[in-house]
């Protein structure tokens, strides 16, 4: 097992990408909290799943974009765990709307979600990291974050924001055997798009730039965070890796 006992933080971790990447980082023996803010009965099933692995689990309801209750969730994994190896970044949203419509609150939100959100986490756990030299961070980003998409200034500002953040994370925490990466996926299956009225429409529009021609899942995009947050990335850092089947290209 890459991470027998490993202690993880993973943010939304309720539905679609954080289960996967929650139950993936259990398979490989990590005990996980997972939060959630909606989503109470899922999130108990993936703790349950996780428990039923051997690991210990934790799930914390929780609005990432307070800084309190981000602080309280690390406090309780912390009591959970007695210390905290990983921090997965991943709880986010969208709403959007093109520009010139979008509302002060429609901006605020997902600015406050998706990007200060991962400061809550990263200010809270960070210390710990530092203090035991040894720790990994990982912040799901998007492929829109590094070209922008029609229609989500805000998501994708945001997205670039977490780009940033994870470079200058990597150069602060470095010195400290902290590894900071990001993961961008392009079109994943998750529930939001399953749910799509829309769904037939965007896939297609996917498929045209995807040169694997397929659907990522989230058990893709997953992998990826296992190998990040094991010790066969050691050497990695700063880094901005696409899961998009060559959609960016």
């Amino acid at each position: 097992m890459l991470l027998k006992d490993i202690n993880a933080i993973v943010t939304g971790g309720s539905q679609g990408i954080g289960t996967a990447i929650s139950l993936e980082l259990a398979k490989e023996g990590a005990n996980v909290c997972l939060t959630y803010r909606k989503h109470e009965n899922e999130a108990h099933k993936v703790q349950d799943e996780i428990r039923a692995m051997g690991r210990k689990a934790l799930a914390v309801k929780c609005d990432i974009a307070s800084f309190k209750e981000a602080e309280a969730v690390v406090e309780k994994a912390l009591e959970a765990f007695g210390r905290i190896d990983v921090l997965v970044n991943n709880a986010g949203m969208n709403w959007d709307g093109v520009s010139w419509k979008m509302s002060e609150e429609q901006w605020d939100r997902v600015i406050q979600v998706n990007l200060k959100g991962y400061f809550n986490f990263t200010r809270h756990t960070a210390p710990l990291l530092k203090a035991q030299k040894y720790g990994k961070i990982i912040n799901i980003t998007s492929i829109n974050g590094l070209r922008g998409k029609f229609g989500q200034t805000n998501y994708s500002a945001s997205k670039a924001g977490i780009v940033g953040l994870t470079k200058a994370l990597a150069k602060e925490l470095g010195a400290f055997n902290i590894n900071v990466n990001a993961v961008a996926p392009g079109l994943i299956e998750t529930p939001m798009l399953t749910q799509s009225e829309a769904r037939d429409k965007i896939v297609d529009m996917a498929m045209a730039e995807i040169v694997l021609k397929r659907v990522g899942t989230p058990e893709d995009l997953a992998n990826v965070v296992v190998f990040l947050a094991s010790d066969k990335a050691r050497h990695i850092t700063g880094e901005v890796i696409k899961v998009d089947g060559g959609q960016y290209i």
